[in-house]
């Protein structure tokens, strides 16, 4: 799933939750239209994105990988 860029994840988690784009823009606080433009053209916040996983009943972590490995 890590091929997946953040849109698709969010399509694929809702769909498994029967959750349309509609309701997860509901929850959001935005139009299903926005929603939908920011999902086509990759453009969702981190905020934006922490709220799409409440949505759904799920957390999100965001990491960073520095170039020796470490994880922060």
């Amino acid at each position: 799933m890590d091929n997946l860029t953040t849109p698709e994840k969010i399509r694929l988690i809702s769909k498994r939750l029967g959750k349309s784009m509609g309701d997860l823009a509901e929850a959001t606080g935005q139009t299903r239209q926005n929603l939908s433009n920011k999902m086509g053209r990759n453009n969702l916040s981190e905020k934006e994105i922490v709220a799409l996983a409440e949505a759904m009943d799920c957390t999100v972590e965001v990491r960073f990988k520095l170039p020796d490995g470490t994880e922060i």
